[in-house]
């Protein structure tokens, strides 16, 4: 791919979002498999482009194969995010999970770590800032597609303040997860921040406008104003840090 033409992409992204607001019903369901579609061939096509496919492997064994794994066992017992179960809203299941789901933890998980290699020099604590930026990241996501009735669980308690449908103890599953996931990119190879000028530019964006638009989406056009002020500070730990790091780059 010639000099990482990945802004398209991001583009393409960014314009079925804003429509998701706008949608509704089966529409509204279709926006979001297009949206993780799109997500998972940026994510990996930028991971193969600029750290080569050792890397993308790593991505797609964990966060794709891995993720399906963890939902599909998760579905099945109850571990490690409670007892729960899709509807059959977001396309075809296999074990009960749509194939959808394991692409949306790919798509998130390659900017967490390309953030995190931005913030710190030790393996530790890059697989432990994008591990706590990706679990962040659900704080927005699953209080919105409960909402939507794409998923949900059978006992959701105890729950953060004002965000009923979606108990804790998910949050401390997606972590766990995360970490192991975060830790195989690390042991990959994908920490090396030594890319073509640029190159990860589109990726960066993507992490600061996820963060940005989940906000604005929850508080303004979904009707979720305690998950945006929720979200917006968690996932704000993970992002504000990176902010502050990008200006002073410049």
């Amino acid at each position: 791919m010639r000099k990482y033409p990945f802004w398209g992409l991001l583009a393409a992204l960014v314009l079925t979002q804003i429509c998701y607001p706008l949608a509704e019903g089966d529409a509204r369901a279709r926006l979001t498999v297009l949206t993780v579609l799109i997500g998972y061939i940026l994510s990996v096509a930028h991971a193969a482009a600029t750290r080569g496919p050792r890397a993308a492997l790593a991505l797609v064994a964990m966060a794709t194969f891995g993720g399906f794994a963890v939902e599909a066992i998760g579905v099945a017992t109850g571990f490690p995010f409670g007892a729960y179960d899709y509807s059959g809203e977001l396309g075809p299941k296999l074990l009960g999970v749509p194939l959808i789901i394991p692409l949306a933890w790919t798509w998130m998980a390659w900017p967490a770590w390309l953030a995190a290699i931005r913030l710190s020099r030790s393996r530790a604590a890059r697989v432990s800032i994008a591990a706590f930026g990706l679990a962040a990241w659900d704080v927005f996501l699953d209080p919105q597609m409960v909402a939507e009735g794409y998923w949900r669980w059978q006992d959701p308690t105890p729950a953060l303040p004002g965000i009923p449908g979606v108990p804790l103890g998910n949050y401390l599953g997606w972590l766990a997860f995360a970490i192991l996931l975060m830790t195989a990119l690390s042991v990959a190879g994908g920490n090396s921040i030594k890319t073509p000028a640029g190159a990860d530019a589109p990726i960066i964006a993507l992490w600061f406008w996820t963060y940005a638009s989940s906000v604005l989406a929850h508080a303004v056009f979904l009707g979720l104003p305690v998950s945006a002020a929720w979200g917006a500070l968690l996932m704000g730990i993970a992002i504000l840090p990176l902010a502050a790091h990008q200006v002073k780059r410049r």
